[in-house]
Parts: C-alpha cells; structure tokens; sequence
C-alpha cells in the first residue's frame, strides 16, 4: 500500500525480480484494482490502489478505500502490510492515517522509503533515522528501511522483512526461503 506515485509499482517489480511484472506509470492512481502476484505456492505479494492522488472522482476514490479497506480487514491471511512512502515525503497525514487504521486492524507493517537514491546518502539516513524513531513511538512493531528499485537498494532487506513475517505467521505452511 502507499501514496500514489510513492514507487508500489517499482518496489513490485524490484522485489519479484521481474521488470514488467506490475505496470510502472508516471501518472499516479493507474493501479485501480487489488492485483495478486504469486510468490510460490500458497504466497502471493497484492498491489492494491494508492491513496491520495485528487485526480480521480471522489466516488472513484470512495470505492477504491472500500474495496481496499474491506480487503485489509477481512483478509484472514494477510501476513504484512508494506506501506510505500517515498523518502522524500515520509508519514504524511495521509501516511498516519493508514498506520492508525492497520494498528487498529491489528495488521503489521513494514514501511519502505523509497526512491533512496533521490536523497544524498546523508539525507536519506537522517530521515531513515526521524522515521524509525517516530515510528517506534506511534506505531510500535511497526519497521522501516530505505528502498531504491532503481538502485536495488535494500532488496534484500525487504525480502527478509516480507520472509520474516511470512514465516511467523500464524498457521503459516509455506516457509520462506532463506
């Protein structure tokens, strides 16, 4: 989940390997239903439409947070919500509000801050640094890393984040590989 434009698309991409696996647009709110990606067996990574984007019609809009909101909650297998921020604009109102609704759903996040590479290594770890100290203090559980699918930066720790909350999940069949 994450604002459009924040980079969901690329971050799909990055994360399966794949170049043309999620559609990659410049313009924002193209994602506008919930799309599955097989992982494996059993395990799939789900791009669901962003939010914030003012350009589309508010019953538009109203649909895309019911049908989103409904599939979050209901969702018995959900394992981890990834939320996609782009590091340039971290925990917006926007932002918070998803992260109060997923902390009140009971949901576990994991937030990636991406298009790393738009920031000097400096500024990027500074706010890497802002983030997961206000993180902790509102939404505690919830983890936060830099993330750059241009740059394949933090793939890895991604794939670890996903894997670890895959194979704690409860009832879970299919462990991650390593």
């Amino acid at each position: 989940m994450g604002r459009s434009n924040a980079g969901k698309s690329s971050a799909i991409n990055a994360l399966a390997n794949r170049r043309r696996l999620a559609f990659v647009s410049k313009t924002p709110g193209r994602t506008q239903l919930i799309n599955f990606f097989s992982l494996g067996p059993g395990a799939f990574l789900v791009d669901l439409p962003g939010y914030g984007y003012a350009g589309v019609p508010g019953a538009v809009r109203q649909h895309w947070e019911t049908l989103v909101g409904h599939y979050i909650a209901a969702r018995s297998s959900l394992a981890l919500v990834v939320v996609v921020m782009d590091v340039r604009h971290p925990l917006t109102e926007l932002d918070h509000r998803l992260l109060d609704w997923l902390r009140s759903a009971g949901r576990r996040a994991h937030v990636l801050l991406t298009k790393a590479d738009k920031l000097s290594r400096q500024a990027s770890t500074k706010v890497l640094a802002k983030a997961r100290a206000d993180l902790a203090r509102l939404y505690p559980g919830t983890t936060v890393q830099l993330f750059s699918s241009s740059k394949r930066t933090g793939l890895d720790e991604a794939a670890r984040a996903i894997g670890t909350a895959v194979d704690a999940f409860p009832g879970s069949k299919n462990k991650s590989p390593g």
